[in-house]
C-alpha cells in the first residue's frame, strides 16, 4: 500500500515504516503529525485518485528530527565592475517516518452516502415586488463631443521623424614604446 501524499508544498510517494526528508514542519521531535491532503491512494491495486485529494484518506506521521541540509554558497559577480556578493543558505528539514496509511474514514463515507436519501427539489423563491420609479435628475447629460478621424497624409505629416543615428569616429590605439 502507497500513498502521494502532498507535505509542506511537495508532494511525495509514501509508504508505511519509510523515512522522508521533508521541509521543516511546526513541531516538535516524536510528535505525530496527520496529512490529509491524500492525492493517490493505492490499496492492494485498488487505486483511488482524488480530486483533488481523497475524502476520508489520511496518512499518520512521526517527527524523527529536526536538522539542517548541506550549506549552498550563492556568488554573484560582474566583472571589471566592482560587483560581487556573496550569500549562504542552509535548507531546514524534518526526518519522518511514516506511521499508518489509513482509508477506514473513506469507506464509512461511502457507506453512508448509498444510506442518504435524495435530495429534494428546491423550491424557488417569491418574487419581489416592483419598486417605485426612481426621480430623474434635473439637469440633462452632456452629449458626447465627436472626434473627427485624420486622414493617413495627416497623421503621417504630423508624426515626428527620427534622426538617423551618427557612428561615433573611431578613436586609434596609442601606440607602446619599446
Amino acid at each position: 500500500m502507497y500513498a502521494i501524499v502532498e507535505i509542506a508544498g511537495q508532494q511525495f510517494k509514501v509508504e508505511k515504516d519509510q523515512r522522508y526528508y521533508v521541509h521543516q514542519l511546526d513541531g516538535k521531535e516524536g510528535d505525530k503529525v496527520v496529512f490529509d491532503n491524500v492525492l493517490l491512494l493505492d490499496d492492494k491495486g485498488k487505486i483511488s485518485v482524488g480530486a483533488p485529494a481523497v475524502k476520508g484518506a489520511q496518512v499518520t506521521a512521526k517527527i524523527e528530527q529536526h536538522l539542517k541540509g548541506d550549506k549552498v554558497i550563492v556568488f554573484k559577480k560582474k566583472r571589471r565592475k566592482g560587483y560581487a556578493v556573496k550569500n549562504g543558505h542552509r535548507q531546514r528539514f524534518s526526518e519522518i517516518s511514516i506511521q499508518s496509511i489509513s482509508t477506514k474514514v473513506a469507506k464509512k463515507a461511502v457507506e453512508a452516502k448509498k444510506e442518504e436519501p435524495a435530495p429534494k427539489a428546491k423550491v424557488a423563491p417569491k418574487a419581489k415586488p416592483a419598486a417605485a420609479p426612481k426621480a430623474k435628475a434635473a439637469a440633462p447629460k452632456a452629449a458626447p463631443k465627436k472626434v473627427e478621424a485624420k486622414k493617413d497624409s495627416e497623421v503621417k505629416s504630423t508624426a515626428k521623424k527620427a534622426a538617423p543615428k551618427k557612428a561615433a569616429p573611431k578613436k586609434a590605439a596609442p601606440k607602446k614604446d619599446k
